[in-house]
């Protein structure tokens, strides 16, 4: 029967929604703008032209125009967080390109002219583009490690660990050439910046915090790359810079206890307000 197609239009119209709960919201405006073509095509099925005998179900048209009106106000609020989370990602990217041209500026040996835009945090941007893989924390059964990794970074940081500083700033630096974007880079470069302030070379180890956290906001070691930036920044003599810094661990890992401690006792050593 005629209704009858109707009903597979409307399964099949709203089936793909259901299997993109993990969709960018770019996916899920595309998906509703499919959804509206698709209801307009169900209203002219709806509605009769008078020349049939068949009588649709009463309330069909009004149940549509209710789905119509949700999926409208769905898109709007789509709209608005696209918006706010773009605000957010432009604003951190902001923040991130200040303290390396600020760190550059430290750097007599630093080239201003070579640095590179800082990307929009998490990817938010108009064009796609490839994602930067994100590096999770080394556990049992978790991301599969290159044949030697855990052993070389076990061994720097064992030489970390016994105060073998310069040993442990190489170890770590040759690991990043080794294993590049792989996943114990986050950790590596906070490690490396460790040891490079253990031999007072604190400009350099905030470079790597800064690397570590830009890089790789929600590896394991971003609230330690964080905290460790703002330090330097402070110990550096940017007391402003590492104030506002260091605001930022409670807000952007709220659960990380460590982290927030960490900060907050910098901040009472830079007197932060």
């Amino acid at each position: 029967m005629r209704f009858g197609g109707v009903i597979l239009s409307c399964a099949l119209a709203f089936a793909p929604v259901a299997g993109h709960a993990q969709d960018t919201l770019a996916d899920i405006r595309q998906d509703m703008s499919v959804l509206f073509v698709e209801i307009q095509k169900l209203k002219r099925e709806l509605s009769t032209t008078g020349a049939t005998s068949v009588a649709l179900p009463s309330g069909a048209l009004d149940r549509i125009n209710a789905i119509e009106s949700e999926l409208q106000r769905l898109t709007a609020t789509t709209e608005e967080l696209e918006f706010r989370v773009g605000r957010v990602a432009e604003d951190g990217a902001r923040r991130l390109g200040d303290l390396e041209f600020r760190l550059c500026e430290l750097d007599s040996d630093c080239d201003i002219g070579s640095l590179g835009q800082v990307p929009t945090l998490g990817g938010a941007q108009d064009a796609p583009t490839t994602p930067a893989a994100q590096p999770a924390a080394p556990q049992a059964g978790g991301t599969q490690l290159a044949v030697g990794e855990e052993t070389d970074f076990r061994r720097a940081g064992e030489a970390l660990a016994q105060g073998d500083f310069q040993s442990a700033a190489d170890q770590f630096a040759a690991f990043r050439q080794t294993y590049p974007g792989g996943p114990l880079e986050a950790q590596a470069l906070v490690a490396e910046g460790r040891a490079l302030e253990g031999l007072g070379n604190t400009r350099d180890a905030a470079r790597r915090y800064l690397d570590a956290y830009a890089g790789y906001p929600d590896d394991a070691a971003g609230p330690e790359a964080l905290w460790r930036l703002g330090a330097a920044l402070g110990a550096l003599g940017n007391v402003a810079e590492a104030c506002v810094t260091l605001n930022e661990v409670a807000g952007r890992y709220p659960s990380s206890s460590d982290a927030i401690a960490q900060a907050a006792a910098a901040k009472t050593r830079f007197d932060c307000q």
